[in-house]
This record gives C-alpha cells, structure tokens and sequence, in this order.
C-alpha cells in the first residue's frame, strides 16, 4: 500500500501507511522538539480510560526526523462538524463530555501547565514589561491543580474512530495543571475560526462543571500571551486585544 498523503504544512507532513501514521518534521526541525513530542504521548498512551493512538518509534529519513503512530480509521471532530452543522450542538455535548473525561486523569511526569505557560510569556518580545508583570502575577496568584490537561485540544485532534470510540491525537503540548486554563486554550483555538462555536462549548463546559464564566475567562489573557510565543501573524490581533483585557463583567 503506497503512503498516503493526510496532511501538509511548512514544518510537517503526514501520511497514512497501511496501519501506522508517519509524521514526518521539515529539513533543520529541532530534534529535541521531535523528541519531547514522542515522550509527551508516550507519557499518556498507557491511561486506559483515554483512547490516545500509541507512538510506534521515531526515526531518522533523509535527514529528517518522523514520528510513527498507530493509524485510527475515522474522521475528525472538525470534519464531522463541517459536514454536519445541524449536529454542532451535539457535537459539542461530545466534545466538553470528552474533556472532562481527560481532565479527570492524571499523569504526574508531565510537565505543569503553570511552569510551561510562564516561559512561554517570558519569550513573547512583543510584551513590554508590565504587561508581563500583570499576566506573570495573575497566573501565580491562580489555583495550583494537577489535572491532566492536552493543552491543544480541539475538534481537528478528536478522531470519531469507525469502531465508535473517540480518539485524542497530538498531547505534544500535555502538561497537568487547571483545568480551566486548558479549558480557555480551546476556547481560543475555536475562537480563532469560529467564536459561535467557541462561546457554545464554553457555556456548556461551564453548564456541566458549575464553574463561573468569569473564573474561566480571566485565563484568557494569560493563554493569549502564551499563544504569541508560536508566532503567528494571523492570530497577533486577536491575541493581543484579549492580552489587555485584565477585568471581565
């Protein structure tokens, strides 16, 4: 069977190998960055209530690194909602079901969440000093929890597997920590495609769990900033006009 093509962007490209995935990274890609992928996933594959697709090796091809992982035969959240828009309500009930379920794991080697998003500010040039200092001391001052968190978790990394279990792909970004910080990260992801779909799963979440909205939303500043260490000019806008909202009504 001839690879096939899944995906393709400028850092990586994926395909389809008969029952495996290969991932494989550009020419110059970090290794140690490769590496922290695989172990991230390797970390959380063993839970046994999450079905995460297991990491079948990494290797070196032509002098760029891949990562090879079991294949899951179905389609993604995204393209089921894409194809389906009369079930998004549905569709979303499945996916803050789903987060839950993961957020009520644990895996204590992962990194914490507080500890990783505090580099990640520190890095962003684009933040001037107080800026920092307000979002570095909004962060410590939040609840120190060790729930599992994915960290990316969005439609397009839930595959609604053929055998009608649900699936959760791409933990390079996994770290354990609030629950609700990992909460308002996917609240930005949807965000940045569609917010209807991001206000709807944020008030289902909060629904479900009896949380404040306003306890959810005062971390997004904080993952805004966050976001802007991976540098991508069609998220600056959006990020930086949440990065200077400190109060919410």
């Amino acid at each position: 069977m001839a690879k096939e093509l899944i995906f393709s962007s400028a850092k990586k490209t994926i395909y389809r190998d008969g029952d495996t995935v290969i991932k494989e990274f550009c020419d110059g890609f970090p290794k140690a960055e490769v590496l922290n992928e695989a172990l991230c996933n390797a970390r959380v594959e063993n839970i046994e209530a999450l079905n995460i697709p297991k990491i079948l090796g990494v290797t070196l091809v032509d002098g760029k690194w891949s990562i090879i992982k079991e294949y899951v035969d179905g389609k993604t959240l995204e393209q089921l909602m894409d194809e389906n828009p009369e079930k998004i309500g549905e569709y979303m009930e499945q996916m803050v079901d789903l987060h839950l379920h993961i957020h009520a794991q644990a895996c204590p080697l992962l990194n914490k969440l507080k500890e990783k998003t505090m580099r990640s500010i520190k890095s962003v040039e684009e933040l001037d000093a107080s800026q920092r200092y307000e979002l570095l001391t909004r962060l410590d001052g939040m609840p120190k929890h060790t729930k599992l968190c994915h960290g990316d978790f969005n439609p397009s990394n839930i595959i609604v597997g053929n055998d009608g279990k649900l699936y959760v792909i791409d933990w390079v970004h996994a770290s354990q920590g609030n629950a609700s910080a990992d909460v308002a990260r996917t609240y930005l992801l949807l965000s940045l495609k569609d917010k209807k779909k991001a206000e709807m799963y944020m008030d289902i979440f909060c629904e479900k769990t009896g949380t404040e909205k306003r306890y959810v939303q005062g971390w997004l500043p904080i993952v805004a900033a966050a976001q802007l260490a991976y540098k991508r000019p069609e998220e600056k806008e959006l990020l930086e006009s949440w990065i200077n909202v400190f109060e919410y009504q």
